[in-house]
């Protein structure tokens, strides 16, 4: 409990990670914060991109070498999988805005269904990517 020598009435702690059973909404919840955070290093390396290109041709084979490497795939698989799961996240909360989905059961199911859709769907992409010569 809190002090409550200021006069304050006594309220309760707010609930944390210990007192909360790990659930997949949770999960979805912390993963859609940070794909958020991804996307927007995601703008800034698009941008990077961009002024490459309009810096010249050694700029730009110099940027695309460092996007090609292997951490630079895997960023880009990341940020691949992080546009997915927003993708499917944000179509979970236009269903729950329309007041449906929102029993445990289901609300479970398609927080699992909005992983899947990403983890399969950037497997998807990057074999298309690798089969086209893309990468």
């Amino acid at each position: 409990m809190t002090d409550t020598s200021g006069g304050l009435p006594e309220r309760p702690l707010s609930p944390h990670l210990q007192v909360w059973r790990w659930h997949v909404t949770m999960a979805c919840s912390i993963l859609h914060r940070g794909c958020i955070m991804a996307l927007y290093v995601g703008v800034l390396l698009l941008a990077g991109w961009a002024l490459a290109l309009a810096s010249g041709p050694d700029a730009y084979a110099g940027y695309t070498g460092l996007l090609g490497s292997p951490i630079g795939k895997l960023v880009l698989f990341g940020l691949t999988f992080a546009l997915l799961f927003n993708l499917a996240y944000t179509v979970r909360q236009t269903f729950w805005d329309a007041g449906q989905g929102f029993t445990p059961k289901v609300a479970d199911m398609s927080g699992a269904c909005a992983i899947a859709f990403a983890v399969v769907g950037a497997i998807v992409v990057w074999v298309i990517a690798a089969q086209t010569g893309a990468l």
